[in-house]
């Protein structure tokens, strides 16, 4: 095998955080920011990962070569995933709680490697619940990392820690929460997929078994790490949460670089945005993305295109890769682009660098919390649509108490908006209507970016728990 480097032997034998993100790219890209974090704080670092992930650790291991180390493990074979499938990305809902089942099956090679490589704690993600028991076998702490915000991570764990284990009979059925600060109310139909698959007996056994132990497991957790911030959700972090077993949550966000720095981070550019959005006036361009798993029905996305039509807004459509077959209507393009008014993106877009840019002034989004806190960030209010998962959640935050999003539409996958009425909402908010919502927006990027600043509380919470880790 050749000469050992001895520099390498010394950083193998001390003791490191190992980091195990979930493989879905609105999971591993924040966690994996988080890393960069903690390895420029003196962390030392050993990220998990499976040879067909194992290039989104490449900008990391550049920025951090003697701090983070990748740990490559064979994906676990399982029967209900198709052979070569190491991501969640563009996989159907349904498939979640198969990742969970399989993942687990990781345990055991991670104890054999932990026997020569010493660790001083886990930080893994929150569907990573397994890392709980592998931690107590190792007699190390390990940190949850919540890639959705304080309430949106308490709602789930709370149905779960409760067992509100009931089939409705229609999705407008309400479920209170009691417990958690404002004791929100959300329909059935807007609570986690994975929960009600689970509690309708919609998935099998044994897969809604591993789900519900993944849950109660991060409940036994030392912590929550959280990628959000005080101003956003302050409410939520004054006092613990029961419905997070009382513990401590660190929130540290926004993690995500800024623009300059993001380059490629997710994916590589389809096209050059920043030209054609150049030469639309300020604030001005509305941006439509649903993130990296939502795929429109062809109805929802008819209705989206004959409302942007309709609206004469300008704006960019980022329909993604691999999921817009026959979904973008016929000559919807071409009309858009003749008028100068419209782009649609076939890939992927450097969202974070587009939402910076002057130009766009609104976000049509999933509220998938990646993409809520990337448009916080960057002052750009929100057209809410949320779909599934923690997006209700996030869509109610943001519209009811932060004051920084307009519902576009109900929402619900499958869900199809009268193209009329968005048409009216998308003019409203370009116009006199969105005043409010858009300085609101300006307002929390400016806490936002005081958070993680010298002094504000993002930081501060960073630093502790750099601190904390090796006394933990």
């Amino acid at each position: 095998m050749g000469t050992s480097d001895p520099s390498v032997e010394m950083a193998a034998s001390k003791p490191c955080v190992l980091v195990v993100p979930f493989p879905a790219q609105g999971h591993t890209v924040a966690l994996l920011d988080l890393a960069a974090l903690l390895a420029a704080r003196g962390l030392r670092l050993t990220v998990v990962t499976t040879p067909a992930n194992a290039y989104l650790l490449s900008p990391l291991l550049a920025a951090h070569p003697d701090m983070v180390r990748p740990l490559t493990l064979p994906f676990p074979s399982h029967p209900s995933l198709p052979a070569g499938l190491e991501s969640f990305q563009d996989c159907p809902p349904t498939y979640a709680a198969v990742f969970v089942h399989a993942l687990a099956a990781l345990h055991h090679p991670i104890l054999a490697w932990a026997k020569s490589h010493p660790v001083a704690a886990i930080l893994s993600d929150f569907f990573c619940g397994w890392t709980q028991p592998l931690a107590a076998e190792l007699g190390v702490p390990r940190l949850v990392f919540t890639p959705s915000g304080v309430l949106g991570t308490a709602v789930p764990h709370s149905l779960f820690r409760r067992l509100v284990k009931q089939r409705p009979s229609d999705a407008d059925h309400v479920v209170a929460f009691p417990d958690i600060p404002g004791e929100p109310v959300y329909q059935w139909k807007e609570l986690s997929i994975m929960y009600r698959m689970y509690a309708e007996g919609l998935v099998d056994e044994e897969f809604g078994e591993a789900v519900r132990r993944n849950y109660l497991w991060n409940l036994e957790s030392w912590g929550f790490v959280s990628n959000t911030f005080r101003a956003l959700e302050g409410r939520y972090l004054d006092t613990p949460l029961g419905d997070l077993g009382s513990r401590r949550v660190w929130a540290v966000g926004p993690v995500a670089p800024e623009a300059d720095a993001a380059g490629q981070r997710g994916g590589e550019a389809a096209g050059d945005l920043s030209a054609w959005l150049d030469v639309f006036p300020e604030g001005s361009v509305l941006y439509v993305s649903f993130g990296s798993l939502v795929v429109l029905t062809q109805p929802a996305a008819a209705a989206l295109a004959e409302a942007l039509e309709r609206s004469t807004v300008p704006f960019v459509w980022v329909v993604g890769a691999g999921k817009d077959g026959g979904l973008v209507p016929q000559g919807f393009e071409e009309r858009v682009a003749a008028a100068g008014r419209g782009v649609v993106v076939h890939g992927w877009a450097p969202q974070v660098a587009t939402l910076r840019h002057a130009a766009v002034g609104w976000f049509m989004t999933h509220c998938g919390w990646n993409s809520v806190l990337e448009a916080v960030a960057a002052g750009v209010p929100m057209l809410a649509w949320p779909m599934t998962a923690d997006q209700f959640v996030n869509a109610r935050l943001l519209a009811e108490e932060a004051g920084v999003a307009v519902r576009a539409c109900a929402g619900g996958i499958g869900v199809c908006p009268d193209a009329g009425e968005l048409a009216a909402v998308l003019a409203d908010a370009a116009g006199e209507g969105g005043r409010g919502v858009r300085a609101r927006a300006k307002e929390l990027a400016a806490e936002a970016a005081a958070a993680v600043m010298e002094g504000g509380s993002s930081r501060l919470d960073l630093e502790r728990l750099v601190q904390e880790i090796p006394k933990l």
